[in-house]
């Protein structure tokens, strides 16, 4: 893989449905969701202009899930709503090691003297939620959960920097694909309701036909509202360590020795809502509280008085 300088146009219609020659959400699309993937070892390549970096991935396992993360039958992994013309699927992928390497590039613009960043970790998932328009499978939210146990990090001082300046490098082109992305959304999503045909009862379960109203009701309390990326670690050691010492000469002959300092957190939890706009009821996040109200109430004051500002210019 390699990034893109500028972000590229939308992929349009799913490639799986084009080459069923339908354009719609059908029987392709189901086939293809309710495989069982697993593979013994993945290797991935990033190419960057300031570094390059690399993702191994053994064991790996994907699959279809129903809403509560596990395996069932296959017509309860996904629901459908025809009055709304969309569909929810649920996909969970597992892996038993996964191990993540970066290091500077030739021509880059870091420094001469880089250490290379090395995380390795045991056990972990991925667990995935999207929103699909069901007349041309195109994905209205997602949402993507990193859950990891326990994981010890040891990190020097270079590593440390060395990771913050590749995370500045990627700034630029992830904040080019957000603008797009913001750009291309619409204002308010006005689905129309599909034709009713035999491959929507795939998605009810055995023996029962639910009225619209209790699949309206299932389906709003599994909706992604918006899109979202979460990552959860169980707990997490880390050990930062000053190696400035190896760097400079006689440091070790005139007895300075580094340091370092040791970090621990438990349920540790990272939550980005990269569309939310300024001032939207945050209601339906995963860690909601009271004390967002407040929060809620000031944004909602600041969208007041820009809009007023505007308004009289």
């Amino acid at each position: 893989m390699r990034t893109c300088e500028e972000p590229r146009p939308p992929n349009g219609q799913s490639p799986i449905a084009l080459a069923a020659g339908q354009s719609e959400y059908g029987f392709a699309e189901k086939v293809v969701e309710g495989m069982f993937i697993v593979v013994n070892s993945i290797t991935i390549k990033i190419h960057s202009k300031a570094f390059h970096a690399s993702f191994e991935l053994w064991q790996l396992q994907g699959y279809s899930v129903n809403p509560n993360w596990q395996q069932s039958d296959l017509r309860l992994t996904r629901i459908t709503d025809p009055q709304r013309g969309e569909v929810l699927t649920f996909k969970e992928l597992t892996w038993q090691t996964l191990r993540i390497e970066a290091d500077a590039t030739d021509n880059g613009d870091q420094d001469p003297v880089t250490t290379p960043l090395r995380l390795i970790t045991n056990q972990g998932r991925i667990q995935i939620s999207l929103k699909r328009r069901t007349k041309d499978c195109n994905v209205v939210a997602s949402k993507l959960m990193f859950l990891l146990d326990d994981l010890l990090w040891v990190l020097t001082d270079s590593q440390l920097k060395a990771m913050m300046k590749y995370a500045e490098s990627l700034s630029e082109a992830m904040e080019k694909s957000a603008q797009q992305r913001k750009s291309l959304a619409p204002e308010s999503v006005q689905v129309t309701p599909p034709a009713p045909s035999a491959q929507q009862s795939w998605a009810q379960p055995f023996g029962a036909s639910p009225s619209p109203s209790s699949i309206g009701q299932y389906f709003d309390k599994h909706d992604m509202k918006e899109s979202s990326y979460h990552l959860l670690i169980s707990r997490l050691d880390l050990h930062i360590c000053d190696d400035s010492h190896t760097r400079e000469a006689g440091a070790l002959k005139h007895g300075m020795l580094g340091g370092a300092i040791q970090l621990t957190f438990r349920r540790m939890a990272f939550d980005y809502y990269p569309f939310h706009r300024a001032g939207d009821a945050c209601k339906h996040w995963v860690r909601y509280s009271e004390a967002m109200e407040t929060r809620g109430q000031w944004a909602r004051k600041l969208v007041s008085d820009f809009q007023s500002k505007i308004e009289k210019l």
